[in-house]
């Protein structure tokens, strides 16, 4: 048998992902960043400003506060934005900066990693908007048919 380097180790180790298998860590990567709330988080700090209706949507990256983000994410509870932001900075998409004023200014701001993420998220969150009313059109079709 043939001894492999670290490197050649790790090579194979990441070609070994599947996400295919239950127990796959790829999968657990795919179930957190395919939560509605991270996708809607990182859309804010990538867009860099807040949507307004008619508007095109494509400010550059910046580093918001919590009460902006939680603004912005309608319906998001305090609870769920807690945990969500802390999961994608353990995850390493963003960082969180406490300044210390009076009272204490916390922001997050997406790392290389999450803006590489954000690229991808933001072609689904546009698919999504651009072909809502031929999903909804499809599920009247079908309701209808099914009734």
């Amino acid at each position: 048998m043939a001894t492999m380097t670290a490197a050649q180790q790790r090579a194979q180790a990441k070609v070994q992902y599947d996400a295919f298998v239950a127990a796959c860590p790829s999968r657990q990567l795919l179930d957190r960043i395919s939560d509605k709330w991270v996708t809607l988080i990182l859309a804010a700090l990538g867009n860099g400003s807040p949507h307004r209706a008619g508007t095109d949507c494509a400010g550059e990256p910046r580093a918001m506060r919590y009460s902006e983000l939680a603004r912005l994410l309608a319906g998001i509870s305090q609870k769920m934005l807690t945990q969500t932001l802390r999961s994608l900075e353990r995850d390493g998409l963003l960082t969180r900066t406490v300044t210390p004023t009076v009272p204490v200014t916390v922001s997050y701001e997406l790392t290389d990693l999450g803006l590489s993420l954000y690229d991808m998220m933001r072609g689904l969150k546009s698919w999504a908007e651009t072909h809502m009313d031929d999903v909804l059109a499809n599920r009247g079709t079908y309701d209808a048919r099914v009734d």
